[in-house]
């Protein structure tokens, strides 16, 4: 089998990756601060904002493709720390674009809804983007960077992922979870909305990208826009709880370090027309719940 280096395996959407990826691909898989044992997975500690690291292992692997997912990918995190989170969010993926360039291999990177200022949803591949947070405005520089060096590098822009929780990483489903089966009430954003997909729905449509080269910037969303607060009342509904354990509130509500926009549904059109297929939101949640 062809050899794949996925970055970030250690994080919520590698995981989910590594899981699909490991039947058809001789996967390597890095990480940081946070090894885990993934079976039939190669795991390589790296420090991917060391240039020299990165080419060693490229010399040492030469892999047939890379799917970077490595990232600080916490708004609030990017926005209090913008020097910090630029080194893998901006400098390392430019590096990754420039060694599968020199090795001449497909390369996909994850990007997110939210290089979008949320006021003209949903959002086609071809619409400007208009980050309002930093880490927005650093995918953004990302994804501008990394086609400048390799223009043959896939884009794909991911939606709010939720799922199962892996060894080193959880999903906001985890913590919605824990607030309602521990009686407390959970209080979500009526007015924010999005094109939410599982982790492992999110993980196929980016085989799928590298299965078809896709060439350019590609939209996983979901088929469905919705708001946290409605995702909440399927979640109780699942669950057989009180729908009295969802309260409204609005974003101007919460104090948050990043901005959020209202809404960055994605138009996944081209996607869906090469063999991509979300389920449902509440069909996703039953699967997961119900395992």
């Amino acid at each position: 089998m062809k050899k794949l280096l996925i970055t970030g395996a250690s994080g919520f959407l590698g995981w989910h990756l590594c899981q699909l990826a490991k039947s058809k691909w001789q996967v390597y898989g890095t990480y940081f601060s946070h090894y885990l044992d993934i079976p039939n997975v190669k795991m390589l500690s790296v420090n991917l904002t060391d240039i020299q690291e990165l080419k060693g292992i490229f010399s040492q692997i030469q892999p047939a493709a890379v799917i970077h997912t490595a990232a600080h990918s916490q708004p609030n995190f990017c926005q209090t720390h913008p020097q910090e989170s630029d080194l893998i969010n901006v400098k390392a993926s430019c590096n990754i674009a420039g060694l599968c360039a020199d090795y001449g291999i497909p390369c996909l990177f994850t990007s997110t809804d939210l290089v979008f200022d949320g006021c003209n949803a949903p959002y086609k591949e071809t619409d400007p983007v208009s980050p309002i947070s930093i880490y927005g405005e650093q995918k953004v520089m990302a994804e501008q960077g990394m086609r400048k060096i390799y223009p043959l590098t896939t884009i794909c822009r991911m939606p709010l992922m939720f799922g199962r929780a892996t060894p080193t990483a959880q999903s906001f489903l985890q913590p919605f979870i824990h607030t309602l089966k521990s009686g407390k009430t959970l209080n979500l954003f009526i007015d924010e909305f999005r094109t939410p997909v599982s982790g492992t729905t999110a993980a196929k449509g980016l085989l799928l990208a590298l299965e078809k080269q896709f060439p350019g910037i590609l939209h996983l969303g979901g088929t469905e826009r919705i708001s946290r607060y409605d995702f909440g009342r399927l979640l109780v509904d699942i669950l057989e709880l009180s729908p009295e354990k969802i309260t409204a509130c609005h974003q101007k509500d919460v104090k948050m370090a990043a901005p959020r926009p209202a809404d960055v549904s994605l138009d996944s059109s081209q996607a869906f027309a090469i063999g991509y297929s979300p389920l449902l939101v509440r069909k996703e949640l039953e699967m997961l719940i119900g395992n």
